[in-house]
């Protein structure tokens, strides 16, 4: 059972940067897509960027020319670079992976990392 593990949160001023990562306790090779989720307090868990297994991403409209999501398939790592941060960027970020089985789509997640942006 692969597990996923966040990390690089934290609180930052708007208009600053931080970079998360996503570290699998086993290989993500074979793992389709990889992405990241936020939920901010009193909304539902959104998606904020995906990448695949064939490096091809996509990204929520709210953080498009911000953030860039990558994959090292030999760290079996995920990372999501965020800049120019705003208020609303704040919230819980979760990893996320799935591969396929024989069984059926296999989903992934983390705990979650806090980033919070305030002066």
């Amino acid at each position: 059972q692969v597990q996923l593990v966040e990390s690089g949160g934290g609180l930052v001023q708007p208009g600053g940067s931080l970079r998360l990562s996503c570290t699998a306790s086993g290989s993500i090779v074979d793992f389709e897509a990889m992405g990241w989720y936020r939920q901010a307090p009193g909304k539902q868990r959104e998606l904020v960027a995906t990448v695949s297994n064939a490096d091809t991403t996509t990204y929520a409209d709210s953080v498009k020319d911000r953030f860039t999501i990558s994959r090292d398939n030999g760290k079996n790592t995920v990372y999501l670079e965020m800049s120019s941060l705003k208020p609303a960027d704040t919230g819980v970020y979760f990893c996320n992976g799935h591969r396929w089985s024989w069984s059926g789509r296999i989903e992934y997640w983390g705990q979650g990392t806090q980033v919070t942006v305030s002066s």
